[in-house]
Formats: structure tokens, C-alpha cells, sequence
């Protein structure tokens, strides 16, 4: 069976679905990183309070407290990062056993497809594994990165070079959440993508329900209420 036999497989909805999944994780994505000042999102606010963090530690002695909370930001990618490879690893599996998924996908849909469908399916979801596992490792270099800028920070405030050091250490903490977000985006997103299991119009509304999750805990949520309080 070559490629266009199965394209052929699919219907016009499967491939709207697809599209509107990945569109909606851009979407999503481009939107929480770069929401306006009037409406900053959750991650916009915390990378003030990062570079606020930066300018604290100037004048902190001992820096116990800050090399802690670098180390468990490192361990929380870390610790994603393995899930991810795990999830990879396990979903791979299923479409080395695509015909026994077949047979509870069936179930669900009550539709006959060939085990090719459903690995194609499965694949969207390694699409989105893969991007997460990235997103993670890197994250995690780049805390590494901040933690050795962090120790060269000068404790002195007057310092010709407290400030700026101090800056460099704040924009590469925040580059580093920003790509941990990405990665818990992407993860929120391969478990919407499962449901295309269920069918195309499954895979919208999973897509279209997680866009909902994710807005609100970026935009409406009650975290982001104390974050703004002065």
C-alpha cells in the first residue's frame, strides 16, 4: 500500500481535524506569549516576578534559597522529560500492536479501518511526545545555564556589573519557563490527540476543550487573580 492508497483511508473531516489541532496548539501558544499588556497571561506575569527574583538575590547571603529553587525547577523538567520518553516508548509500543488497538478502537467507533489508520493516528500523538521531550531537555540546560550566571552575580549592589549580570540571569530563567510551557502545552496536547481514536469529531472537540483548560488557567484562573494583587 503506497502513501496515497493511505491518505485515501481518511475522510475530509480526519484531515480538518488534524489541522485544527495543530492550529489551535500554535494558536494557544503564540497567544499566552504574547498577550497584550492590558491582559498579560499567567506566563507574562511570572516573568516579572522572575526578574524581580534576579534583583533580590543581589543582595542575598547565603544564596542557599535561590540555588534550591534553580535545582527544582531542573528536577521538574527532568522529571517530564522522562515521562515523555516514557509515553513515547509506551505509545510506540501500541503501534507495534496496532492490530489489538484496533480492535478497542473499533469498539469505541463501531467502524472497520486497516491497523495502518491507527498507527497513523498514534503518530500524531508521538508528534506531540517528541516536541514535549525537547522542549523539556532543553529547559533544563537552560536553568543550568542560569544557575552559573546566577553564581556570578556579584553580592555587592553597587557593583559595576550586579545589575546586568543579574538581567542576563532573569532573561535566561525566563527563557527556560517559556520552554517548559511549551512542553506542558505539547503534553496537554498529545493526550487531546488521543481521542482521534475515537474519531475526527473526538479529536476537535479534545482539541478544542484543552484551548479551553489551557486559556483559562492562563487568562480566568484564580492563580492569575493573586498574581495581579498589589
Amino acid at each position: 500500500m503506497n502513501w496515497l492508497d493511505r491518505i485515501a483511508l481518511f475522510q475530509p473531516l480526519d484531515f480538518a481535524a488534524v489541522a485544527i489541532i495543530f492550529g489551535v496548539w500554535a494558536l494557544i501558544g503564540w497567544r499566552v506569549e504574547n498577550s497584550p499588556t492590558g491582559k498579560p497571561s499567567v506566563s507574562r506575569i511570572m516573568a516579572e516576578y522572575r526578574r524581580e527574583w534576579m534583583r533580590q538575590m543581589i543582595t542575598r547571603e547565603p544564596r542557599i534559597f535561590d540555588a534550591q529553587t534553580v535545582a527544582t525547577l531542573r528536577q521538574g523538567t527532568s522529571f517530564l522529560a522522562s515521562t515523555s520518553v516514557i509515553a513515547i516508548g509506551g505509545t510506540l509500543a501500541l503501534i507495534g500492536n496496532a492490530e489489538r488497538l484496533a480492535g478497542v478502537a473499533e469498539d469505541l467507533t463501531f467502524e472497520m479501518h486497516p491497523a495502518i489508520v491507527w498507527e497513523i493516528k498514534l503518530l500524531i500523538v508521538v508528534i506531540f511526545l517528541t516536541n514535549a521531550f525537547l522542549k523539556f531537555i532543553w529547559s533544563n540546560r537552560l536553568f543550568g545555564y542560569c544557575s552559573v550566571l546566577m553564581a556570578a552575580v556579584p553580592n555587592d549592589p553597587n557593583h559595576q556589573d550586579a545589575e546586568k549580570m543579574a538581567s542576563k540571569a532573569a532573561e535566561l530563567n525566563i527563557t527556560a519557563a517559556r520552554s517548559f510551557n511549551r512542553g506542558l502545552r505539547s503534553l496537554y496536547f498529545a493526550l487531546a490527540s488521543l481521542a482521534w481514536l475515537a474519531g475526527a469529531t473526538a479529536l476537535i472537540a479534545g482539541a478544542l476543550i484543552t484551548l479551553i483548560v489551557i486559556w483559562r488557567r492562563e487568562f480566568a484562573s484564580h492563580s492569575r487573580r493573586i498574581l495581579l494583587e498589589k
